[in-house]
C-alpha cells in the first residue's frame, strides 16, 4: 500500500475497490472561494446532480495550481507529458448523497492532455494559454482561453500563502469546501463519477491580488463578487487517480 494510503479516516466513503489508474502531484494551488445565491448556480448544474449548499449558500470556487509528475500505474513519468498548468471552476454537488464537485470548466496548457481528458472522462476540458511563475513573495498565474473573436476567458492574479498550516475541522467551512474526493461529468447519455484519493488537506490561509478575472463570464452579470470570500493555499498534494464509472443516466 503506498504511504499516501495511510490516511483513509478522513474520507467520506470508502476507497474504489478497483486500483487506482493515474497519480499527479499538486502543487501551489489557490482555491479562491465565492459564495452565491443557489439559484444562481442551479441553471448551470445539471438536473441529475443535486446542488450542495453550506448555511443556504452555495459556492462556487476557481483554482490555479500546476500537475508535476503525472504518470500513470505500473508506469515511469513521461518526458513533457508529466507536466502542466491547470485551471479550474468548479461547484460542490451530490447524487445519492455522495458528496463531490461538478466542474464548469477546466483549462490546462497541454493539449494532449486535454483531448484525452475529454474523451476518456468527458470532463470539459479546454486548452488555454497559460503562465506560472514564482515571485520573492509568492506566485503570479496567468490564463486565458479564447471563447470567439471578441470574448475571452482569462485571470491573472498573484497570490501569497500564509505562514500558519491547518487542517480542517469537521463540520466547518473549509472541511466541506475541501474535502471532496469525487467529480461528476458526462459522456454522451452516462453519468460518470471519477475518484480520486489523497491524504487530508493541510492549508493555510492566503492573499491575492487579483488583476482580471473573467473565469465565470457564463453567469449573469454582478453574480460574482469581485473579491472571493475566502481563500486557502496547498503546497503539494500526491494525488491517485481512480477509473470512472457510470453511476446513473441522463434524464429524458
Amino acid at each position: 500500500m503506498h504511504v499516501e494510503f495511510m490516511q483513509l479516516d478522513h474520507r467520506p466513503y470508502p476507497l474504489p475497490s478497483s486500483p487506482w489508474l493515474l497519480s499527479q502531484v499538486w502543487e501551489d494551488l489557490l482555491f479562491m472561494h465565492y459564495p452565491m445565491a443557489p439559484n444562481v448556480l442551479r441553471n448551470y448544474v445539471p438536473r441529475e446532480l443535486e446542488l450542495d449548499v453550506y448555511q443556504n449558500k452555495a459556492w462556487m470556487t476557481i483554482i490555479p495550481f500546476r500537475v508535476t509528475k503525472m504518470k500513470g500505474r505500473g508506469f515511469p513519468p513521461l518526458p513533457l507529458l508529466n507536466a502542466y498548468l491547470e485551471l479550474n471552476v468548479r461547484t460542490y454537488v451530490t447524487y445519492k448523497g455522495i458528496p463531490g464537485i461538478y466542474f464548469f470548466s477546466l483549462d490546462a496548457n497541454h493539449p494532449l492532455f486535454v483531448i484525452g481528458a475529454k474523451i476518456s472522462v468527458g470532463l470539459p476540458y479546454k486548452h488555454a494559454q497559460m503562465k506560472f511563475q514564482q515571485l520573492n513573495n509568492g506566485f503570479q498565474f496567468k490564463s486565458e482561453r479564447h471563447l470567439d473573436k471578441s470574448i475571452s476567458e482569462k485571470i491573472d492574479l498573484t497570490y501569497k500563502p500564509g505562514d500558519v498550516l491547518f487542517e480542517t475541522l469537521p463540520g466547518s467551512l473549509d472541511h466541506w469546501l475541501l474535502e471532496r474526493y469525487c467529480m461528476y461529468s458526462f459522456q454522451g447519455k452516462k453519468l460518470l463519477r471519477g475518484d480520486i484519493h489523497h491524504d487530508k488537506w493541510k492549508v493555510s490561509k492566503a492573499k491575492v491580488t487579483t488583476l482580471i478575472n473573467t473565469m465565470a463570464s457564463f453567469l449573469p452579470v454582478d453574480n460574482i463578487a469581485k473579491i472571493p470570500s475566502l481563500l486557502h493555499y496547498s503546497n503539494r498534494r500526491r494525488v491517485f487517480v481512480y477509473p470512472p464509472k457510470k453511476v446513473g443516466e441522463r434524464m429524458k
